[in-house]
């Protein structure tokens, strides 16, 4: 979707209130298309923690390339529960983010249950800008907004024996078509993080995008970022989050191992069967880009992978 394409189908954003679906009130990002049509085309939620958005922007994390256009970043996503295609936006209105609890579970002091407000309002939020490399070769620059998954882990209080922490997401096929209909896949969608690249100083927990809470097609309520790694691995509407002591199995790894490896970072040097990995495309603008060990981000984390040999 280059930005010549984008602007030629799409004439501007606008602002309004007041949709209601599925038990929730949200705010609407609004497409207005050269035929006239105007399509909601981001629907913002309207929840007890609104309140707690826009977060203060940490400084610490700086971009070599400009934000990704927020309209854009909605209308190209991956979410495979709901779509094969990118209009994930088209398909999620009868997904409900509220009531919604994380269960955390297995090798932790006290396994319980959180309802997500309550969870939120538990962590200091903040934003921070991250590059977004997707394995089909192509990137964003997105501002989210979340917590450090090392200070949930921290609270969660895990016992010594805890080496993995395995996520996994809602089963819903009255919401999802795709796990109904593509019913041989390994659903529910899990992924998986070693301890070390979970209390890295760049995992979050996020809840927010662009100043405001998360979107339904961007992985609402609660999603994971890791930066270095291909998006895949960044699961998003996550429902239970498991301390253990044995790698998890993997969605995409379970589904096509030749393909995806657990760890799935970003790496030029190993190739893809349907993608290079050499370069990438900036959605929005159609720029290449050569493609950066880690995603750019190996001063952070190249040090785990050589103490893993």
């Amino acid at each position: 979707m280059g930005r010549r394409r984008f602007l030629r189908d799409l004439g501007y954003m606008s602002a309004a209130g007041g949709i209601f679906l599925s038990g929730l009130e949200f705010n609407g990002i609004f497409g207005v298309f050269e035929d006239g049509r105007k399509e909601d085309v981001i629907k913002v939620p309207k929840t007890p923690t609104s309140h707690l958005y826009p977060a203060r922007r940490n400084p610490g994390f700086k971009l070599d390339r400009p934000l990704t256009d927020e309209l854009v970043a909605g209308k190209y996503n991956n979410f495979y529960e709901f779509s094969t295609g990118k209009s994930v936006w088209k398909h999620v209105d009868k997904m409900q983010i509220r009531p919604w609890t994380v269960e955390v579970a297995g090798l932790v002091a006290k396994p319980r249950t959180y309802d997500i407000d309550e969870l939120v309002r538990m962590m200091r939020l903040e934003e921070r800008l991250y590059r977004l490399r997707c394995v089909e070769a192509w990137a964003m620059a997105v501002p989210w907004t979340g917590f450090p998954m090392r200070d949930f882990v921290k609270l969660m209080n895990p016992l010594s024996s805890a080496k993995y922490i395995r996520m996994q997401t809602f089963m819903k096929p009255e919401w999802a078509p795709s796990q109904r209909l593509r019913f041989w896949q390994p659903w529910p969608y899990e992924e998986g993080l070693t301890m070390a690249e979970a209390t890295n100083e760049l995992t979050m927990l996020v809840t927010g995008i662009y100043g405001h809470e998360l979107p339904r097609q961007h992985g609402a309520p609660l999603r994971l970022i890791t930066p270095w790694k291909y998006g895949f691995k960044s699961i998003k509407s996550i429902v239970r989050i498991e301390f253990t002591d044995r790698q998890p199995a993997t969605f995409w790894n379970t589904a096509a191992p030749d393909e995806y490896d657990f760890f799935a970072n970003v790496n030029p040097n190993i190739p893809h069967p349907r993608w290079s990995q050499k370069t990438e495309k900036i959605i929005g603008t159609d720029e290449e880009r050569q493609t950066i060990l880690y995603n750019g981000y190996g001063e952070y984390v190249s040090d785990i992978y050589k103490k893993a040999g």
